[in-house]
């Protein structure tokens, strides 16, 4: 008949490649699991926690929303390996981001730089019977924050995205790390009070103080600007906890948060912590700060030793 309705075309509820992905992501869930029965405990129950801050109180991982997806994965390579949760997926399907693709492939998610740097200064201060806190400043996704903590190290790590945050809950549930790491919502900084954040939409998981610094580090036009809360290192470290190192990456800020943590990097010869900071000219410049005001700084609390590492600074004090 010339008015005969079109037969509309079979619905396909599942295609091919949506059915790879959701057994790929059972068998990364498996992987999982079988990663955390089998390795060994490494944490000292001995080790104290610290349960009040008089400045802030710690971000409460129990009463956060869970984010969704979850693609998660053991890193490549580290004698002491960890979990961590993917924020950036890239463009699903036709783009994963490459540890995505690499899970597919059945390999591991790609090691950090950070996190080898971490463990092999960990490894000596541990060779040399010290204990004390890693603090980590931009702490993202926790990837510096889980390096230290899989070797038993307590971490404090601070982090002003939200988004963020929950990744990092993610890691503490995933590697048992609850008992070492503690995750505060807040930007550092050389006073208490608040100020404007800047994230790029499509990359929710970085962000900058500055707009012009968030663009430079992200390559992109498009923000969203959010208050979050300051909060000086020396409000919420103790005096009577040794800090072994200090991880700063917080795209310009760098000044800022070390003029906030005076009291920590005055202490005296291997009672101060080992620095480890970012030192991009460009980003600070956008913060109103330089590389060689952030140099004066240190030197004026008694750090006369520091190294370039590509875009990362190094400094140590010597007894």
């Amino acid at each position: 008949m010339a008015n005969a309705w079109k037969r509309d075309k079979p619905t396909r509820l599942l295609s091919p490649k949506l059915l790879f992905l959701l057994f790929s992501s059972t068998l990364l869930l498996f992987f999982c699991f079988a990663f955390l029965t089998s390795r060994p405990s490494n944490r000292n129950p001995t080790l104290i926690s610290l349960k009040a801050f008089n400045a802030i109180s710690p971000f409460d991982c129990a009463r956060s929303p869970q984010a969704r997806p979850v693609v998660a994965n053991a890193v490549e390579g580290l004698r002491y390996p960890f979990i961590f949760s993917l924020s950036d997926f890239g463009t699903l399907p036709d783009k994963p981001h490459k540890n995505i693709v690499r899970m597919l492939k059945g390999k591991p998610f790609r090691k950090p730089d950070i996190s080898v740097t971490v463990q092999e200064l960990l490894e000596k201060a541990k060779a040399q019977g010290r204990d004390g806190f890693f603090v980590d400043v931009g702490a993202n996704v926790g990837m510096a924050s889980f390096a230290a903590s899989a070797m038993g190290f307590r971490v404090l790590a601070f982090e002003p995205v939200f988004e963020n945050l929950q990744k990092i809950c993610e890691g503490i549930y995933f590697n048992r790390v609850a008992d070492l790491v503690t995750v505060f919502e807040a930007a550092a900084s050389d006073r208490i009070g608040n100020i404007t954040v800047h994230k790029l939409i499509g990359r929710l998981d970085n962000s900058a103080i500055s707009a012009t610094g968030a663009k430079m580090a992200f390559k992109s036009n498009e923000e969203i600007a959010f208050q979050v809360r300051t909060i000086p290192l020396d409000e919420v470290i103790p005096k009577s906890e040794s800090v072994l190192l200090l991880k700063i990456d917080v795209q310009g800020w760098e000044y800022h948060v070390l003029k906030g943590a005076s009291k920590l990097l005055s202490r005296k010869g291997s009672q101060a912590p080992y620095l480890i900071y970012e030192e991009d000219e460009r980003l600070l410049r956008a913060s109103n700060s330089s590389a060689k005001e952030i140099r004066d700084f240190l030197r004026s609390v008694g750090y006369h030793d520091c190294t370039q590492h590509g875009t990362d600074a190094h400094c140590v004090k010597k007894d």
